[in-house]
């Protein structure tokens, strides 16, 4: 007899090909952002995303943020601290309400994977300047590959 395989559970484990999943994304957006959900728990929301535009000084309220860069290079800024360089393979982690930037792209395209401790709705985006509107201005998600 074959056996029966419950779908109704959602799966314990997915093995996500990072660099396929960074080739997937289009060549221009009309939002600086656009942004793969991977994985969407409370505890936990794990996304990629390419930024097409400097992003602006902003911060999220309800989650802390680790950001790999998956290819391409550039400018990050958290407010505080010295402006850093980052490029493939390179992690950078900030608390919640953090002011943090993406002033310049030095290589595109620019993907980075993220994980945001909690669940990050994505909604939570403050621009420390209101000019540059909401969330919806700053990020699309789209639907993943």
């Amino acid at each position: 007899m074959p056996e029966i395989k419950d779908t109704t559970k959602p799966a314990n484990s997915s093995v996500f090909d990072l660099a396929a999943i960074a080739a997937q994304f289009p060549p221009t957006a009309d939002t600086m952002l656009l942004d793969i959900r991977l994985t969407d728990e409370p505890a936990a929301s794990s996304r990629m995303f390419r930024i097409y535009r400097p992003a602006p000084a902003h911060y999220h309220k309800t989650c802390d943020e680790y950001l790999q860069v998956v290819s391409g290079r550039g400018k990050f800024v958290v407010y505080g601290q010295e402006p850093v360089e980052l490029g493939p393979g390179q992690l950078l982690f900030f608390r919640r309400n953090t002011v943090h930037a993406i002033p310049e792209i030095l290589e595109g395209p620019l993907v980075v994977f993220s994980v945001d401790t909690p669940r990050r709705d994505p909604s939570d985006v403050t621009f420390v300047d209101p000019a540059y509107g909401t969330a919806k201005d700053f990020i699309r998600t789209i639907e993943r590959y």
